[in-house]
């Protein structure tokens, strides 16, 4: 297949004057000259389709279509759950569009087959916020684990597995490693759901009983089993969507959005001001950021619909107010958040809101945390903090008042706040004193030898008849255990 090209456009953006002294980046703006493209396949030295692409990227997607989508009832039937769903579709069609162009283009550089770039639509419905009730994360729902071992950080200011383009090349890294792996890419999107170790047995298994060992004829667990199969349904409706029904929306062939490096610290509303876009806009297209301020010290770039950026530069280089309104400031010692509010002269309430502090946790010394900028704390935030977030908390402690309940010599402490707790049997209760004790240890003794001597008087027909004490019963059935 020899890729779509486009002419980059090169476009910078500086800011000067600032109220602030705050200065932002002159990297360039990647951009893409719109023409009209022409896509040849060729495979196998034969050309294969050739076909003009003016502003429809579904027709590039189904030139590249390359994964063996066999005549199954399993994946007939979920094409059939899908026509039942317009709405569904069309709503998971539409959220596609601000991702798909990115996507194939990094689908094509690698030689992969398009499918590939549909697969958000079974992981996480295209959705970039996604998160599953197992952790799993972003819209190539990466586990915690797997996103560290692609180089996806994931810390108190932002998790990579949601990163548009870094989450798309750890995904697509995984998925040519898988494939490298069994030499299969329907065996690959298996071990992309289900693990490459729980593919290589079930293939192990199949070949001990000298059973076919494709994705169709290996045991899996449902999910994997549906996996692909729900893909190929995808790949069916984008293929011919009149034939099932669909319309598909309009998916331009350019870029949806441009990336643009940060090299300065600021706000997110700072962004969502200064490029004119709503924050629904802005964190469907950067929702890898957990804090309100977006840190220079990541290597990493914010992302903006395509035309929005130029507004961006402009109200930018006019901008008169500071670009953030926060600062990461290290905690020396461990210490309630009240009392480190009170020591950085902020609010507490704040510190617990933007770092996600739940009440009743202290902060560990050591930790990072976000704080307002104040006279004391104007400064930008440190490359090392940025680089290096880390917050530990601990439980505080707090003592419970109690109350004494006794029971003859015994006497054992009671919360006094505990919801079910008798006040009024509490406060009648009084701690037994030493000569309290002795008194009723006397009138016991007593008790007892008048028990024992009416006991040794008893006949046996008499002792038949007594019934037995707890103590005894109990003795009893300890020793039955």
């Amino acid at each position: 297949m020899i890729r779509t090209t486009f002419a980059i456009l090169l476009f910078t953006l500086f800011v000067s004057g600032c109220a602030t002294n705050n200065t932002w980046t002159n990297e360039p703006i990647t951009k893409v000259d719109e023409k009209t493209k022409t896509i040849k396949e060729v495979k196998d030295g034969k050309d294969i389709k050739e076909a003009k692409v003016q502003d429809d990227l579904w027709v590039r997607i189904r030139g590249g279509f390359d994964i063996p989508d066999p005549d199954l009832e399993i994946i007939n039937r979920h094409v059939r759950q899908l026509k039942a769903n317009p709405a569904y579709v069309d709503r998971l069609l539409e959220r596609s569009s601000s991702y798909l162009f990115y996507i194939i283009e990094e689908v094509e550089s690698r030689d992969m087959p398009s499918e590939l770039a549909l697969l958000p639509f079974v992981e996480s419905a295209f959705n970039p916020k996604a998160v599953s009730p197992v952790k799993a994360a972003g819209m190539w729902q990466f586990m915690p684990a797997t996103g560290k071992f692609f180089k996806l950080d994931q810390n108190i200011f932002r998790d990579e597995r949601g990163d548009i383009i870094k989450s798309t090349r750890a995904a697509l890294d995984y998925l040519q490693k898988l494939y490298d792996m069994f030499g299969d890419w329907q065996l690959a999107l298996a071990a992309y759901n289900w693990g490459e170790g729980s593919v290589g047995r079930a293939i192990a298994r199949n070949k001990a009983v000298k059973l076919n060992t494709d994705y169709f004829s290996l045991s899996m667990p449902n999910e994997t089993k549906n996996y692909v199969p729900k893909l190929l349904a995808y790949k069916r409706i984008i293929d011919e969507p009149e034939k099932y029904g669909f319309k598909l929306p309009k998916v331009a062939n350019h870029p949806y959005f441009v990336s643009i490096p940060v090299t300065q610290d600021i706000d997110v509303d700072k962004v969502i001001e200064l490029s004119e876009i709503t924050q629904e806009q802005f964190l469907a297209l950067n929702p890898s950021f957990n804090r309100p301020v977006i840190l220079r010290g990541f290597n990493q770039e914010i992302l903006l619909p395509y035309g929005k950026a130029e507004i961006f530069q402009k109200n930018l280089q006019t901008n008169q107010s500071r670009l953030t309104n926060w600062t990461v400031v290290k905690v020396d010692r461990t210490d309630t958040v009240d009392n480190v509010a009170t020591n950085l002269n902020t609010d507490a309430e704040q510190i617990r809101d933007v770092n996600k502090i739940p009440k009743g946790m202290k902060i560990r010394a050591g930790s990072t945390i976000l704080i307002p900028k104040n006279d004391a704390h104007a400064q930008s935030v440190a490359i090392e903090l940025a680089q290096n977030p880390v917050l530990n908390l601990e439980r505080e402690f707090v003592p419970v008042p109690v109350v004494m309940r006794c029971k003859g010599n015994k006497c054992v402490a009671v919360p006094s706040n505990l919801a079910n707790f008798n006040s009024k049997e509490t406060n009648n209760a009084k701690v037994v004193t030493a000569a309290n004790e002795s008194k009723s240890n006397v009138s016991k003794d007593t008790n007892q030898k008048s028990t024992s001597k009416s006991s040794n008087s008893t006949t046996s027909n008499s002792k038949k008849t007594t019934p037995p004490s707890k103590t005894k019963s109990s003795n009893t059935n300890n020793s039955n255990k």
